[in-house]
């Protein structure tokens, strides 16, 4: 049977571009499906789906909307609209990947409807924001982003290569057969960053000889993001939040800040949790020269040239350590907080750079002062990435799964 992919575009000023991507993707043996959300002039592209009927999805009118008086309010009307024209395509069964184009304005509108979308179903966006940061446009959803050099805007000696490359991707992921997976096995989360890779590594492989395939997020910001999006869809069966060092981007504004929420999921999905204040002894900044100025006299370190780690410090810490407890004390399934008195990262062992017991413990005792009655609070006299203390963690996510 074939596949189809559902083009969602203004045909109204961009119907010609989308024509010749429509062509190039029937060429390949794949089915299109076209979505209009143009409001201006006439779509000079048959679509399958009217504007009219976007408009009607978003709760709109499109004679209100096409007046030219109303932009702002057309542009949420119609983003709401093509999520959920989008969204139903896909549970109906009619869509296998989806292709926009357009300027800051039409990309935010189309990934608006991408990220309605489950992860692994294609979603390709060519469009003039492509080379710069995407992340407000891509959540956590897989959006592959194709910067279209020039502006959508006409076919030329440019964009006809960009536009066919466009085609080409779209039409080979959805085309493409995925291997055929022999078990689906439980999902369990882990995040790690390069200073407690040896702990997630080994807590991975003895969670994995048990039967459960584990998922590893590096913890920049985007990274907690995900995999917190995936525990709050249901994906997820336990956690093993072993490196909440974006908690210390969101006390000091560093670089890998993935909100105040972060460490919130796993507690209200209701799924087991082993929580450690892994990292939390660096907030990320990028180059030295990004640092600002009221931490330039701090303990920093150039992890790389691109990245600037601040050694935090006890105010800090008892900050993370408050929200570390609060995380713990809202979960309604098995939580344990552990807990490496000699570091909790490569650097922030006996003699590292890193090294504070003062700053650690603040976070312990913060912790361990607000969790509720009852929550295992276990301290370990190991660095986080000594074997002993990530066979602990692996030990209490599968005593609480075999529950």
């Amino acid at each position: 049977m074939s596949k189809t992919v559902v083009i969602a575009g203004s045909l109204d000023t961009k119907g010609t571009e989308y024509a010749f991507v429509k062509e190039l993707i029937e060429k390949e043996g794949v089915g299109t499906l076209v979505v209009d959300f143009g409001v201006m002039g006439d779509p000079t592209l048959e679509p399958d789906v009217s504007r009219d009927e976007v408009a009607h999805a978003g709760g709109g009118n499109l004679a209100y909307l096409t007046s030219g008086d109303h932009k702002d309010e057309a542009m949420k009307i119609m983003a709401d609209g093509l999520a959920v024209i989008v969204r139903k395509l896909y549970d109906d069964g009619k869509l296998d990947g989806i292709i926009g184009m357009g300027g800051s304005g039409g990309t935010s509108l189309i990934t608006t409807a991408m990220r309605t979308l489950p992860v692994g179903v294609p979603k390709v966006m060519v469009s003039t924001v492509g080379g710069g940061d995407v992340s407000a446009y891509t959540g956590t959803k897989d959006i592959t982003f194709m910067p279209s050099i020039v502006d959508v805007a006409g076919i030329n000696s440019i964009s006809r290569s960009i536009y066919s490359n466009a085609a080409g991707a779209i039409a080979g992921m959805v085309k493409v057969e995925k291997p055929a997976v022999k078990e689906e096995k439980p999902l369990v989360v882990a995040s790690m960053f390069g200073n407690t890779t040896t702990c997630v590594d080994n807590a991975r492989e003895i969670v994995e000889k048990e039967g459960y395939e584990v998922l590893v997020f590096h913890a920049t910001g985007i990274g907690g993001k995900t995999m917190e999006s995936l525990i709050a869809d249901g994906y997820i069966t336990a956690s093993m939040d072993i490196t909440t060092t974006e908690l210390a981007d969101e006390v000091c504004g560093g670089a890998f800040n993935a909100g105040p929420d972060r460490c919130m999921a796993a507690s209200r999905a209701g799924i087991p949790a082993v929580i450690v204040p892994g990292c939390v002894d660096m907030a990320n900044f990028w180059g030295i020269d990004t640092v600002p100025e009221k931490y330039r006299a701090r303990n920093l370190y150039e992890w790389n040239p691109n990245v600037t780690l601040l050694r935090t410090n006890i105010e800090e810490n008892i900050r993370m350590g408050e929200m570390i407890a609060a995380a713990a004390n809202a979960s309604s399934a098995p939580v344990a907080i552990v807990i490496p008195l000699k570091g909790v990262s490569m650097l922030d062992s006996p003699g590292g750079q890193f090294w504070d017991e003062e700053a650690d413990r603040a976070c312990f005792n913060a912790i361990k002062k607000n969790i509720k009655p009852g929550i295992d609070f276990i301290e370990m006299d190991n660095n986080i990435n000594d074997p002993e203390f990530s066979g602990k963690v692996a030990e209490l996510i599968l005593a609480m799964l075999k529950k």
